[in-house]
């Protein structure tokens, strides 16, 4: 069958193009060798990163109609068929089916579908993404692990370096400092090594600002897009019960933040926005500042009639907290 690439191209600071290219495929072809083809037949200008052709390296990692994947792992056939999935999508009845390919995001253009990736790595070195056992007393041969604790490691131990989880990063689009989803799934396998021995200050070092796991928006991109179901998503918020398990309700107000909501809404169904306010941001009182900051907003609360003064808990209070001890429950057995 008969099939258009559409091929976003661009040199280093310029403008985007798109370009079309019309090539001959069977539907298990994959994205990778339709590429090869149009490179060795039609093009041999066009540039892209391949290596291993075989789910292993993450080099071609790049956009197919408009998600994060590999390129050596999506065929035309299966490509096509998610596209008649998707309305926005679909092409035109009795047209010739188009596949557009588009460099990956939140990384400079080097040229068509190669992406500068410093910024990948250096968020990952950001994390130290490797065993410290300085700590330890050097053993004669090596250090041991059950399998137990070797299992907690596999499923973050997938991850081949693609870029495409954080391709589709929204926190990272917005917030240059957040250090990206493949660095926390890579930080949580350090966190859960029974190996390591940094593993406090490894916490704090996630627990900064919006650098770390807070500022991570939980938009699920990163799970949806992995091709190796590390799940990104999933390590983030590990890391982020590893810290609450570790710190105390005053710390920080990233943690007062989601330890107050839990317990307000166990106590009352839903949250009394005035202990809200007072428990986070005034942190119990002691933070002055805090309390002063919310005085404008107060005030006009107050002016406009919509300031609680009472506080009336939910019909389902009890079902509610229920529910949030039964996941509490079921995070602590993990």
């Amino acid at each position: 069958m008969e099939v258009i690439f559409k091929i976003i191209r661009q040199q280093q600071n310029s403008a985007p193009v798109v370009q079309t290219y019309l090539i001959e495929v069977e539907s298990g072809n994959t994205i990778l060798d339709c590429l090869n083809r149009i490179k060795w037949e039609q093009d041999g200008t066009l540039a892209f990163r391949k290596n291993c052709r075989n789910t292993i390296c993450g080099s071609c990692a790049m956009r197919i109609n408009g998600r994060s994947a590999l390129a050596c792992k999506e065929n035309v056939g299966s490509e096509l068929a998610r596209l008649q999935q998707i309305p926005a999508l679909e092409n035109k009845t009795n047209s010739i089916p188009e596949i557009t390919i588009a460099p990956l995001g939140n990384m400079p253009v080097i040229k068509d579908l190669v992406v500068n990736m410093s910024s990948f790595w250096n968020n990952l070195e950001a994390v130290a993404p490797y065993v410290s056992t300085s700590a330890r007393q050097v053993p004669e041969r090596e250090f041991l692990q059950t399998p137990q604790e070797r299992s907690r490691l596999d499923q973050t131990g997938n991850c081949i370096m693609c870029g495409a989880c954080y391709s589709e990063c929204n926190a990272r689009e917005v917030d240059p400092n957040f250090v990206g989803p493949h660095a926390l799934a890579k930080a949580y396998r350090m966190v859960a090594d029974s190996r390591d021995s940094e593993t406090e200050n490894r916490l704090a070092n996630y627990n900064e600002g919006t650098k770390g796991v807070w500022g991570c928006t939980r938009c699920l991109y990163c799970d949806s897009v992995c091709p190796m179901d590390v799940a990104p998503l999933e390590q983030i918020t590990k890391i982020k019960q590893e810290i609450l398990s570790h710190k105390q309700v005053s710390d920080t107000r990233s943690i007062r933040h989601r330890k107050v909501l839990i317990d307000l809404v166990k106590e009352g169904g839903w949250i009394d926005e005035r202990q809200f306010g007072l428990q986070v941001v005034g942190n119990y009182f002691k933070d002055l500042r805090g309390l002063l900051s919310l005085a404008p907003l107060g005030l006009r609360m107050i002016v406009r009639g919509k300031f609680p003064l009472s506080f009336e808990p939910s019909q389902g209070t009890q079902q509610v907290r229920s529910l949030i001890e039964s996941v509490q429950n079921d995070s602590a057995e993990c």
